[in-house]
């Protein structure tokens, strides 16, 4: 493709897309359902709380193995063995007789997530162009997103005909199923793609201005240590702000629905609540997509991130008061906003920092950041929580979330220049 011909990633997006948003569907089916069958198993809450954490701490062990693996094998093959090891681990779920079996399939099913969403998130890295990135990645996170949100309620639908919490890991299992039967009936993007990439080449070798960025790749391959040795700046620092607002993010979800207990609301309209700002939140992923690739990055993780800090501040100030519920409600609706306005950020400064001719080792070393913080940041409330009170540890992510901010508004320039004009 040169400079001159449009890209056009709408001929390969049933394939690219597609997968995405069944595997999402099925884990978010069993994701509220975790816990539940480790108690039905004889799990005490503390363990069912730690079994449900396993997908999380999966994906953060698979990270960086993930990233090897996708530059050995490709994309679309290794996304073929994801849903595989997923399966594996599902009918070790489904057969547990005893909450530690049902922990290994948990854990399994995370590692198995990790690698079939980098290897998604390395082809757009190799084939989307910068005008188009965040866009293309911000549909894909919203993939996930329509996931996480349908499938907590199609797994209760099924549920409740089938009668047996065990019916929500055949909706992942069928998932997985159809996400490989996609991978393997559709066309391989990737291939396609590729072979766009070198018809245009060839078809424009006379004329000098093609796109560097989209220049045939170079065939060599760093290595999954050499990528972290070369690379160990940008992860650092990058990889610290990577680490900050999953950890806002991964908050997020922790805090409103603990908060609402402590504030004693009914059940229903703690779930009524959280949702609807849900809904705000996936109804917001292409904006941020938009706002990225028109003026920069910038304008879509900094407001992002000051308005998750501050949301989780205005939790700690509206706690004690008479209308707490009502400020609780408003609140939760912000926070929605403030993160689906930065949707895709995360995959979008990923693809923007990783080397174009072999992204996967420097992505999975990424993640694994931003991982790392998703998995931090419960354990940092429930600690806080512990000693004080939840609307104080919402306080203490807050000034994290402050440090955050002026973290990202100090590196991101620095390391993507174009984050301001892109």
């Amino acid at each position: 493709m040169t400079s001159t011909e449009p890209f056009r990633l709408g001929s390969v997006a049933l394939p690219v897309y597609l997968p995405s948003l069944l595997f999402a569907t099925g884990e978010g089916a069993i994701i509220p359902i975790i816990p539940v069958a480790a108690v039905h198993l004889g799990a005490s809450l503390a363990l069912a709380g730690f079994i449900a954490a396993l997908i999380t701490v999966g994906q953060l062990i698979g990270d960086l193995p993930s990233g090897w693996i996708v530059a050995r094998i490709g994309e679309r093959n290794a996304m073929l063995w994801s849903a595989t090891a997923a399966l594996l681990g599902l009918v070790v779920a489904l057969v547990a007789p005893n909450p530690f079996v049902l922990a290994v399939g948990v854990l399994l099913v995370g590692i198995a997530t990790a690698s079939f969403a980098l290897a998604r998130q390395a082809f757009m890295t190799s084939f989307v162009p910068r005008s188009y990135r965040a866009r293309a990645l911000s549909l894909l996170g919203g993939m996930f997103r329509a996931g996480y949100f349908l499938g907590p309620f199609l797994a209760a639908a099924v549920i409740g005909l089938a009668g047996s919490t065990q019916a929500a890991f055949w909706i992942d299992a069928i998932a997985c199923f159809a996400a490989g039967a996609v991978l393997l009936a559709l066309p391989d993007p990737t291939a396609v793609l590729a072979a766009r990439r070198q018809a245009a080449i060839r078809s424009s070798a006379a004329r000098p201005q093609v796109d560097a960025l989209d220049q045939p790749a170079p065939p060599q391959r760093a290595g999954l240590f050499r990528t972290i040795r070369e690379h160990r700046g940008v992860l650092a620092r990058m990889g610290t702000n990577a680490a900050l607002i999953g950890g806002l993010r991964s908050s997020r979800q922790v805090v409103l629905p603990l908060l609402a207990v402590s504030l004693h609301m009914p059940e229903s309209s703690i779930a009524l609540v959280i949702g609807v700002a849900g809904a705000i939140d996936f109804a917001l992923f292409f904006s941020s997509g938009q706002i990225m690739d028109r003026f920069g990055r910038l304008w879509s993780a900094l407001p992002s991130m000051i308005g998750l800090a501050i949301g989780h501040l205005a939790l700690l100030a509206t706690a004690g008061l008479h209308s707490a519920v009502i400020w609780f409600i408003a609140i939760a609706m912000f926070l929605s906003v403030a993160n689906g306005i930065g949707s895709g950020i995360l995959m979008t400064f990923g693809a923007d920092l990783a080397p174009r001719h072999d992204p996967a080792p420097f992505l999975g070393a990424y993640r694994f950041t931003g991982d790392a913080g998703n998995a931090a940041a419960p354990l940092v409330i429930a600690g806080v929580t512990a000693v004080s009170s939840v609307a104080v540890a919402a306080g203490v992510i807050g000034v994290v979330g402050l440090v955050g901010a002026g973290l990202i508004a100090r590196w991101v320039p620095r390391y993507i220049p174009r984050a301001r004009s892109a």
